[in-house]
């Protein structure tokens, strides 16, 4: 089973920029997609369809805001939207689509970039995340949860980490929750298969940062432990560049 995650950024700037014919190549099983920044019939979704996926849209109340979107090659089971938390679930953060025994969260985790307030909502969702997952998992153990975490755990995760010690994504209280995330029964793909690997999943659109790698690893797959033995593959597709985002793949063995 191969499944990316991508922040897009904006799925029809994504689109005009040919990801429609970048997906076809990648062909993955499940396309996981944040930051949609669209209603699903303002997305021209016929190319996709022609490729055999069917569609899932969360979108935000709020248009050209926030919203994620799943695309299976295998139809879901169990489609939910949001997590039943009307504060998070307005913005179109978390859907759930499950595949028999197996469930994927597909998040946008809020980015707190825009002040206290925001900030002060990403800590909150992050609790009432964790704690919503730990109930989920007692009835749906097989979780993957992928995404665009907004958190950059460990210092190899982003280029100056030093410099970016109080800014929110590195805040130490941030990095502590994901730490207390993986504590708590979850494996993080990249990091079990790459230990010692430096690659970025985001870079700012500033000071030509991505041309001169000065990124950050915020987009994550997260397995639940039992499935880590499971796993094949995991990284960065730095090609893509429809976004300033890249996609992030796992590959792992499950019917």
């Amino acid at each position: 089973m191969r499944i990316i995650s991508y922040n897009l950024n904006g799925i029809r700037s994504a689109i005009s920029k040919g990801l429609w014919e970048w997906l076809a190549t990648e062909n993955p099983d499940i396309f996981c997609v944040q930051e949609t920044k669209a209603q699903r019939e303002d997305v021209g979704l016929l190319e996709a369809e022609a490729m055999g996926y069917h569609v899932y849209f969360h979108a935000a109340e709020k248009k050209g805001y926030s919203g994620v979107a799943t695309f299976s090659k295998r139809p879901a089971d169990k489609v939910v939207m949001g997590c039943g938390i009307p504060t998070y679930d307005r913005e179109g953060r978390i859907l759930r689509t499950d595949f028999g025994d197996l469930t994927i969260l597909n998040c946008y985790f809020p980015s707190g970039t825009t002040g206290d307030e925001r900030q002060g909502v990403k800590m909150a969702f992050l609790e009432d995340f964790y704690n919503w997952v730990q109930a989920l998992r007692q009835e749906r153990p097989n979780l993957i949860i992928v995404g665009d975490y907004n958190i950059a755990h460990n210092e190899i995760d982003i280029h100056d980490p030093k410099g970016n010690k109080n800014s929110t994504g590195f805040l130490p209280e941030e990095r502590a929750w994901m730490s207390r995330w993986f504590e708590s029964g979850f494996t993080d793909a990249y990091r079990y298969l790459n230990p010692d690997k430096v690659e970025y999943s985001w870079w700012s659109f500033r000071a030509g940062a991505r041309s001169r790698n000065k990124g950050w690893r915020i987009d994550y797959q997260s397995v639940s432990s039992n499935l880590s033995e499971h796993l094949r593959w995991a990284g960065h597709l730095t090609e893509a560049v429809h976004s300033d985002h890249c996609g992030v793949k796992v590959e792992l063995e499950w019917e």
